[in-house]
């Protein structure tokens, strides 16, 4: 079978995605314009598969807006949350010339072994499990060809995406959710970034014995060729098949917890990806953390509001609520806004609220989707918002380890846990611990 990834490959994807996506904002414009009433859903239906045939970057964009309460129309936000992100590997023959400009034609001469079969196959690039000179098993992850071409190229197919949503539904100004999204992946391109965060995070995690960061390998490492000492583990899903033990879940989810906040709360920096396929669980129910490419570092006063809207809620204090909101860059709020905002808030804190033994949501789905529609047509009829570039990664983690959290079925005290990290929070200690940690790595905050 040819390879997906040639550019011959890439450019038949791009011509029928191009006219996919062209043929459905004509049917949009058609509703709109002539009154040729279309099914919304079955629109959105059509979206996912034209998306879907990329395989790639915009494929996985997709996946992080279904994640993101209000940011597209539920018939589209459920649709897209069933894309899957398995970017089709490249065939021996691409890895062996990508390997070789990266490494040199002797780069074999630089390892004992590696699998010619990729491990694990995402949208930016593959993992070929590998073996040093001195027989340490390593990770290469290695990045498909001419991939800044091909994120570029998603990115104005993601535009014109936004552009039809934003023709017919004004709830959520999606500007800077582009803004945010074009900026991070374009990060995760940059290969040398990202062995400096997987530095940043076994700095930051330093003290979590349960959390486990591989080793940067540097002298296998290039702008798109990252190395890294292999984590054995199992696959969440599988792990919690073999582990029926209540407590052996909620071990895992209060690792997981503590692997993503840690690093919030002390230092400013979130994991913006947490996919079933970037962490697995060992055998003592400790975790390992795989993929660092899409990180989000937010200023400490971000990081300030949301522990002062979790007391504003708390305690019942609007002015606070106010003031948190106000520091994310939130703009002309009235009362009717804020209360709108506060639904919302209220029901993502729900779980931090309560002093008790809980599943992190003791609601069914559909609840959720009920308070993100209610929300949703409230922001229409009020003329809607734009909501900050940080909510787009933010979300996606508090909604992704949602999903883990009720795949492992845990019953923990969530507030307990998470008094535990913010009781002795100081803006002024974060942003010293911040500014250390980078100095420390060499890594530059993004812009």
């Amino acid at each position: 079978m040819a390879d997906e990834n040639s550019l011959g490959g890439r450019v038949r994807r791009y011509a029928k995605v191009g006219k996919a996506v062209g043929g459905l904002a004509a049917r949009l414009a058609g509703e709109r314009y002539l009154g040729i009433k279309i099914d919304r859903l079955e629109h959105a239906s059509d979206l996912k598969v034209a998306l879907g045939g990329l395989k790639g970057p915009v494929m996985k964009v997709a996946q992080i807006l279904s994640t993101i309460p209000n940011a597209l129309p539920p018939e589209y936000a459920d649709q897209l949350a069933e894309l899957q992100a398995n970017a089709p590997s490249m065939g021996w023959r691409f890895v062996k010339r990508r390997m070789s400009g990266e490494l040199g034609d002797d780069w074999h001469s630089k390892l004992s072994d590696f699998g010619q079969e990729a491990a694990a196959a995402a949208s930016l690039g593959q993992v070929h499990k590998a073996k040093t000179l001195e027989g340490r098993e390593i990770a290469c992850k290695l990045q498909y060809p001419d991939m800044q071409s091909v994120v570029e190229a998603d990115l104005r197919q993601l535009k014109l995406v936004f552009d039809i949503y934003r023709r017919y539904d004004k709830a959520i100004d999606p500007t800077a959710i582009h803004k945010e999204l074009s900026a991070r992946l374009r990060e995760e391109l940059d290969y040398v970034r990202e062995a400096k965060q997987i530095r940043l995070y076994q700095e930051m995690l330093s003290g979590e014995i349960q959390v486990h960061v591989p080793e940067v390998v540097e002298e296998l490492c290039t702008e798109r060729l990252v190395s890294m000492t292999w984590l054995e583990g199992t696959p969440l899903l599988p792990y919690i098949e073999q582990h029926p033990d209540a407590a052996d879940r909620n071990k895992v989810a209060l690792n997981m917890f503590r692997a993503w906040y840690v690093p919030l709360y002390n230092y400013g920096v979130i994991h913006g990806d947490p996919h079933l396929g970037n962490y697995t669980v060992r055998e003592d129910g400790s975790i390992n953390l795989l993929d660092y490419g899409c990180i989000r570092v937010f200023e400490p006063s971000f990081v300030s509001g949301v522990i002062n809207l979790y007391m504003a809620l708390r305690d019942d204090n609007p002015d606070l609520a106010v003031h948190a909101y106000e520091t994310w860059g939130f703009e002309n709020l009235n009362q009717e806004t804020i209360d709108i905002l506060n639904i919302w808030a209220e029901f993502v804190y729900a779980p931090l609220l309560e002093d008790r033994v809980r599943h992190i949501q003791e609601r069914d789905g559909a609840y959720g989707r009920g308070v993100a529609h209610k929300v949703r047509e409230e922001l229409h009829r009020i003329g809607g918002i734009a909501p900050p570039p940080e909510f787009v990664l933010m979300d996606r983690a508090a909604i992704g380890l949602g999903s883990v959290f009720t795949h492992l079925r845990a019953e923990v005290n969530w507030h307990q846990i998470f008094h535990e990290l913010i009781d002795d929070f100081d803006e002024k200690t974060l942003a010293k611990n911040q500014a250390a940690v980078f100095k420390k790595v060499h890594l530059t905050k993004p812009a």
